[in-house]
């Protein structure tokens, strides 16, 4: 466990303290009497499970961060899945910020695609319901060196986004020219940017399972993820805590984003589909907000905000999250992931999000709530 005391003056120390001298509410949680923790909890090594938990208090106007951990290894790979949308949203805004032609309201196109959209669209379309288009439209305009350029030059580490999502050339090193309206009448073409190839990763458990389909057969061997995006939760715990309290570090680890775009962004990764006119019956509220109520489709309480992303492919659950009870006075942070897929078979669309992984989030995010609920009194 690491206690950090942000500082009136914005410095940053940190106190080791000993994990066994402490309460540890994180263990509790996981130690709870509930079907839905234990059944993760009695089967471990098949879910690979990896938490942080920060609990956040106040001190007139200081800050201190409590981080919690259970098996936390940057080491040990999971799939990130949608989650890298959220580091692809924040270096987008920061971006914008250097071109003078452009803002979150200009309009764009990729070329050869029919869908004209903006950089606010995009952005929120990916934090209501996790649009894939909308990321790789943001892809096209970052490019993949700048991406992470942006990302680690802010102290948010280890970071490696390569490929788009769920398209046939997602890992194409060269990024497809913006067609961008400088006026009502005026458009203007980017270039295309050429990016630097990627070598497979060299870490643990970037090969799992025990078989995969491609070309729909069956392949009886490790499924290997080496060069796939990878996004651990050390850095997405990271990435969060310099979006929700930028104030608590050094200039040069916040990003280069102005008030009006952190306010737009932290209202994108709250705000619910319904909000944005999405269907109901298919997209209710918790439709990607794990924690708390991902294992329910009744409407979530106005008083509680959730301001994550979430990300879900290849049997793996994550989520990173911000959550503020406005009515109790309440706030923390939990970033989670879990592997679900018994069969130990990928690609083979038969994992157990909804019957194990979901739950499990859902009732780590109450154990959670409740101990803060209490610990407010």
């Amino acid at each position: 466990m690491k206690i950090k005391f942000i500082l009136p003056v914005m410095m940053l120390l940190t106190v080791s303290c000993a994990q066994d001298s402490d309460p540890n509410p994180l263990q509790t949680a996981l130690s709870a009497d509930n079907p839905l923790i234990q059944r993760v909890m009695d089967n471990l090594k098949a879910h690979e499970v990896q938490i942080r938990y920060t609990q956040i208090d106040r001190r007139n106007d200081s800050i201190l961060f409590t981080d919690f951990d259970f098996q936390v290894d940057p080491s040990h790979y999971f799939y990130p899945a949608s989650t890298v949308k959220f580091p692809i949203a924040v270096a987008t805004l920061e971006k914008l910020n250097e071109i003078d032609s452009l803002d979150i309201n200009t309009r764009f196109y990729i070329e050869g695609d029919t869908v004209e959209t903006t950089f606010a669209k995009a952005i929120s379309e990916i934090f209501a319901v996790s649009d894939n288009a909308a990321n790789n439209r943001l892809v096209e305009f970052l490019g993949q060196d700048d991406l992470n350029k942006r990302i680690h030059s802010r102290g948010v580490e280890p970071v490696r986004i390569v490929h788009r999502l769920s398209v046939p050339d997602a890992d194409n090193v060269t990024t497809k020219p913006l067609v961008v309206y400088l006026n009502d009448s005026t458009t203007a073409m980017s270039s295309p940017i050429i990016n630097t190839p990627f070598t497979p990763l060299k870490i643990k458990k970037v090969k799992k399972g025990r078989g995969f389909y491609a070309d729909d057969s069956l392949h009886e061997e490790p499924f290997d993820f080496s060069l796939k995006n990878y996004y651990p939760i050390t850095a997405q715990h990271a990435l969060l805590k310099r979006i929700i309290f930028p104030e608590a570090f050094p200039e040069d680890q916040r990003f280069a984003i102005n008030d009006v775009q952190r306010d737009f962004l932290l209202k994108t990764m709250y705000t619910l589909p319904k909000d944005l006119g999405y269907d109901t019956e298919e997209f209710y509220d918790s439709y990607v907000k794990f924690f708390l109520f991902g294992d329910s489709t009744d409407p979530m309480p106005d008083h509680i905000k959730i301001y994550n992303k979430v990300g879900y492919a290849y049997g793996t659950l994550t989520d990173c999250a911000y959550i503020k009870d406005t009515k109790n006075d309440v706030d923390f942070m939990i970033t989670a992931t879990i592997l679900v897929n018994s069969d130990g078979v990928f690609n083979d669309d038969a994992y157990e999000y909804d019957e194990v992984g979901i739950p499990f989030l859902a009732q780590l995010g109450r154990e959670l709530y409740e101990y803060e609920l209490k610990r407010k009194q």
